[in-house]
């Protein structure tokens, strides 16, 4: 059994679910220490941070991982218990397999092997592991990140472990990630008897033609790494139940995924005035989740299509699709930010896997990017 694949499993056999960490960090923090890395524990609230770093010279690579997964889900509609690693077929089965503690098991094995392999390399290596990914992301990455900026420590290059690949390991590099703007929005009504209505004002009634323009507008068009920029209502609520009684109010949430041709303050002054064009009585509390981010062809992506041909002898495609991940944080700084990881098939699912082979072949991509990065 290679190492990736041991340090794999014993990641997935503690039930890390979000925000707890079981443990996961101080077996990598432990792992690592005897090849020069240092641990710096930067917990907030619940959550558990570590910043794991060899050497103090500029250029720095720095890994992005979390160690907490989501729940397992249904424990009878799973083929093996999910924090028990099994193996069928070439795959290892368990919650967090794929998402992402494969990323974080082939990264680390890999700083292993080329510490040993590389002990007068170039620049400094670093890993920025949470276990507030999967939860809401406040006291994770976002508190380790602000920690290096008030000392002015600053990342050149993040390779995130995010499952990203499709169909084989390395099909798809993300590049960057869509900005993500989160809102919950009262309108205000009078109650009444549905007998009545000249008697109540609905606020139902009152917000359909906002909410049509709001579904037809077109935000915007793209760019060449982002698709437009979507709207969607998530959650709506109105009414107490009893179908002869108007509303007195009405509550949504709704979401934006957009691109860099937007920002934050432009959708929100563009909401509230559709909002107030229709003449309605609201209030509105907006949440940033994320500011998009884009890495174009620069070092970190070339050094990562390079090492990704020689092993594998392909290029992959480069997309800003899917979600939000923690790279979100660390692009802001400056940092150039990639996402590469094992196949996203499995994640969130019931009985996720990943495929073992996949593993060993990223912990090489992983390898030949630090050589091609920090070796002369």
């Amino acid at each position: 059994m290679s190492p990736t694949e041991s340090l794999l499993r014993e990641l997935i056999r503690r039930p890390s679910v979000t925000p707890d960490d079981a443990g996961c960090m101080d077996v990598i923090a432990k792992r690592l220490a005897s090849f020069g890395f240092e641990a710096e524990w930067i917990d907030s609230g619940k959550t558990r941070n570590i910043w794991l770093r060899k050497g103090n010279q500029a250029p720095l690579l720095a890994f992005l991982g979390h160690t907490d997964v989501v729940p397992p889900g249904p424990l009878e509609e799973w083929k093996s218990p999910p924090f028990e690693p099994t193996e069928r077929d070439g795959f290892l089965y368990g919650r967090g397999a794929a998402d992402m503690k494969s990323g974080i098991a082939a990264f680390a094995t890999a700083c292993e092997r080329f510490c040993e392999n590389h002990s007068e390399h170039q620049g400094s290596i670093a890993l920025l592991i949470t276990s507030d990914e999967e939860g809401i992301a406040t006291d994770g990455t976002i508190k380790v990140v602000e920690r290096l900026e008030r000392r002015n420590e600053k990342i050149d290059w993040c390779l995130v472990g995010e499952p990203s690949s499709e169909q084989k390991v390395g099909d798809i590099i993300k590049v960057g990630r869509r900005g993500s703007l989160c809102a919950t929005l009262r309108i205000q009504g009078t109650q009444g008897h549905v007998a009545y209505p000249h008697l109540a004002e609905n606020p139902i009634h009152r917000f359909a033609p906002a909410l049509a323009t709001l579904i037809s507008e077109v935000w915007d068009e793209g760019n060449e790494f982002f698709p437009a920029t979507s709207f969607q209502v998530s959650n709506i609520n109105a009414g107490t139940g009893a179908e002869n009684i108007i509303p007195g109010s009405l509550e949504l949430s709704f979401n934006f995924r957009f691109s860099t041709e937007l920002n934050e303050e432009t959708i929100k002054q563009r909401v509230h005035d559709t909002l107030d064009r229709y003449g309605l009585d609201y209030r509105i509390d907006w949440r940033l989740s994320g500011h998009p981010f884009l890495t174009k062809e620069a070092e970190l992506v070339e050094a990562v299509q390079t090492a990704l041909h020689d092993v594998t002898g392909i290029r992959a495609r480069l997309e800003t699709g899917g979600g939000t991940s923690d790279g979100r944080f660390i692009a802001p700084t400056g940092a150039q930010v990639i996402e590469l990881g094992p196949s996203n098939e499995s994640i969130h699912k019931l009985n996720e896997k990943v495929r073992l082979e996949d593993v060993e072949t990223l912990t090489r991509i992983y390898e030949k990017t630090m050589e091609n990065l920090l070796l002369s």
